[in-house]
């Protein structure tokens, strides 16, 4: 028997000549793409292989993809299975499968698909909108009241870690984003919504409440450090900058001063469900 080489994978798939359906995917080399009409299982493949031959019919098996190596022929397998796999028969998800998201997701964002996790510096800005006494308090973060702001609350993503700064003061806290950002009319805090409670010091958080353009946006938080403000960490040439929220992926001198002041490895906050 001549031995198959390197490249001669191939993909295949077997078809119901009663309806078309294409109900299985593999990949394979030489006859391989036989070896299933001699199956003795009863998979759900083999058991509609039966009905077929029951009908006095056979699988049309056709070759989709030639001339191709393992890795190739493998992820070629893989993405047919993603597109229609629940109309299939294969039991087995196939190589790759973590690369491929799940099909019951499309509804909503994914992390390692849609976004990925990062760590992010956080401007407090202290002030008629905004408390850092509350954000410790109640375990979140805020802002809003103009497109820019909302946008950059929308950006945290469930996850994310949080380098909280307050100006003039230098770091506070650093924490992970619990969930996403919404309109502050529609926050629970303790199972209260959030301006209803009576110790919020922050009061024009409020303002334009019923304006999803120029409401204030939080995100709930929990808070792995944490520092008053006159414990804030800050020393001559760390990255700082106006900002609501920027990436502190390239800031490696910061993010070396901080793991050292607040005692983390981001590494591995980053790891952490």
């Amino acid at each position: 028997m001549k031995k198959p080489i390197r490249g001669d994978y191939y993909v295949y798939v077997y078809i119901d000549p009663r309806n078309h359906e294409e109900f299985y995917y593999g990949k394979g080399q030489g006859g391989r793409k036989n070896a299933h009409l001699r199956s003795a299982s009863r998979s759900v493949k083999d058991r509609r292989i039966d009905a077929i031959r029951r009908a006095g019919l056979t699988p049309s098996i056709r070759v989709i993809a030639r001339g191709l190596s393992e890795h190739d022929a493998l992820l070629v397998e893989k993405t047919l299975l993603w597109r229609l796999g629940k109309s299939l028969t294969n039991v087995s998800k196939g190589h790759y499968a973590k690369k491929f998201r799940p099909h019951d997701t499309m509804h909503e964002w994914l992390e390692g698909f849609d976004y990925r996790r990062g760590v992010y510096y956080y401007n407090v800005g202290d002030g008629r909108h905004r408390n850092w006494d509350d954000y410790l308090r109640f375990g979140f973060i805020a802002g809003g009241h103009g497109p820019r702001w909302r946008k950059a609350m929308l950006g945290f993503q469930p996850g994310d870690i949080v380098v909280a700064y307050l100006k003039r003061a230098g770091f506070v806290g650093i924490g992970r984003v619990l969930a996403s950002a919404k309109p502050v009319r529609e926050v629970q805090i303790k199972g209260r919504p959030l301006l209803a409670h009576k110790k919020l010091r922050c009061a024009g958080m409020a303002e334009d409440v019923e304006s999803d353009d120029l409401c204030e946006y939080v995100a709930r938080v929990k808070w792995i450090r944490k520092r008053s403000r006159a414990e804030a960490l800050w020393k001559a040439g760390l990255y700082r900058t106006p900002l609501l929220r920027a990436s502190l992926d390239k800031q490696r001198r910061t993010l070396s001063f901080l793991e050292r002041g607040f005692g983390v490895k981001f590494e591995a906050l980053l790891k952490r469900k």
